[in-house]
């Protein structure tokens, strides 16, 4: 019985593939967190909106400066957003370019090699927005104790 060269080229090409899609899990985790976040920020700052009218003056002022804060944490996160989504796409185009240089037995080393590279400073400049955001959530952060008593 003849064997199918074509079903191993498609079989070395999946195993060649294996370690980037489960970098693509663990990057759209990241953006589920990060999403979820953005989602608690726009929240926020659309319930300052819905009890703006009813706020007297102190309150307004303190709502000013805490919407000014979610202001800068919703631009990080959308930021930290971006890079992942850059990152997620450039790791599919390595896949893709994996499995080129299987189906067109071409040398694409080169290529899928910058393809990560560029995936990884993605990733990296995600991270590091999304831990920007994260402290200026925790620096903006104030409980009054006073209020729990």
């Amino acid at each position: 019985m003849p064997v199918d060269m074509s079903t191993g080229v498609i079989a070395h090409a999946i195993q060649l593939s294996v370690a980037p899609v489960f970098l693509l899990t663990g990057i759209a985790g990241l953006l589920g967190v990060m999403a979820t976040r953005l989602g608690r920020i726009i929240d926020r700052a659309r319930s300052f909106e819905a009890t703006w009218p009813g706020m007297n003056a102190d309150a307004r002022a303190a709502a000013r400066l805490e919407m000014s804060c979610l202001e800068q944490r919703r631009r990080v996160c959308s930021w930290s957003i971006n890079y992942c989504t850059s990152a997620a796409l450039l790791v599919c185009l390595v896949i893709v370019v994996l499995f080129l240089q299987e189906f067109f037995a071409t040398n694409l080393r080169g290529l899928a090699g910058a393809l990560f590279v560029a995936a990884m400073v993605a990733v990296i400049c995600g991270l590091v927005c999304f831990l920007r955001e994260v402290y200026l959530a925790t620096r903006t952060i104030s409980i009054d104790y006073r209020k729990l008593e």
